[in-house]
């Protein structure tokens, strides 16, 4: 087992020593985030939506190779997303469950692999509690506060109105962080609490890009922007022509190419990870 060790409020990540209720020490297995990182705490619904996902996976991706940490709860839902996100990105990752973080104590037990996997990247996963303490329903709210006292920004993806995540959004906005948020559809429950934090104030996020302007970090060729930069003429059709997701048949009758051209490039592209087919639809990644 990684070796668990204790920091002092010295050893913190800058930003948690300043918050009014810091904790008085933390555990930690695994790396603290890089001195010159950017933290950025991605939380959301725990009854995640494909669109939750998608939007996750995109936005983080758009992060590769950027001085950021990505931090986050190991919950179902969003949480898992995004560290899984983060590790296919390359970013280092953070996770602060609701438990204390020795092997037996690691909730939820569906991501013990994933904490091991957040461990083997370089990552770390960290908790104020004793390693060995079980998960309570009050020790969430406790975790909370430290994924925002510890960042630079909070993103917000998908959450109800009564919802853990927007205590950590209100949080961020006690401790002066900024907070983000993804817009979604105007029928979904899971975009009442974006909408909400839009309404007060929350800066919208469609990209890794929106991301690094917000935590002013120079959009330089990362990520997807790096991808972008070498795709083919054809590639980059593709791609405007997904300004929304089309049935299969439809785009390739937009791209005017013949069928087994068209079914070729699309195959490509998708092995790239530059588009998906989900039932018959295919959209941008």
């Amino acid at each position: 087992m990684e070796d668990i060790q204790r920091l002092t409020q010295e050893q913190f990540p800058p930003l948690l020593r300043e918050i009014p209720d810091a904790p008085e020490t933390l555990y930690i297995r695994g790396v603290i985030p890089p001195k010159n990182h950017k933290l950025l705490t991605v939380v959301g619904s725990r009854r995640m939506s494909a669109y939750g996902k998608d939007a996750v996976g995109h936005i983080i991706r758009g992060l590769a190779g950027a001085p950021i940490s990505i931090v986050s709860g190991l919950a179902l839902g969003i949480d898992g997303a995004a560290h899984k996100a983060a590790l296919s990105s390359g970013l280092h990752t953070v996770a602060i469950p609701g438990s204390g973080i020795s092997d037996q104590a690691l909730y939820p037990r569906a991501h013990f692999q994933l904490a091991q996997d957040i461990l083997t990247s370089g990552g770390a996963l960290m908790s104020e509690e004793e390693p060995d303490f079980r998960a309570r329903p009050e020790s969430f709210p406790k975790r909370n506060r430290i994924m925002a006292g510890m960042s630079h920004a909070v993103l917000v993806i998908e959450a109800t109105m009564r919802s853990g995540t927007l205590i950590t959004s209100r949080l961020a906005v006690d401790y002066n962080r900024d907070v983000l948020t993804v817009p979604g559809s105007l029928f979904s429950e899971g975009t009442e609490g974006p909408h909400m934090l839009l309404k007060l104030g929350a800066t919208p996020v469609r990209s890794g890009e929106d991301v690094l302007e917000a935590l002013g970090i120079e959009s330089s060729v990362t990520g997807e922007s790096a991808s972008l930069s070498l795709l083919s003429q054809e590639e980059q059709h593709v791609l405007d022509a997904l300004s929304s997701p089309l049935p299969r048949d439809e785009l390739i009758r937009t791209l005017g190419l013949a069928i087994a051209s068209a079914n070729a490039l699309l195959l490509g592209m998708e092995l790239k990870g530059l588009i998906k087919e989900t039932l018959g639809m295919v959209q941008k990644s």
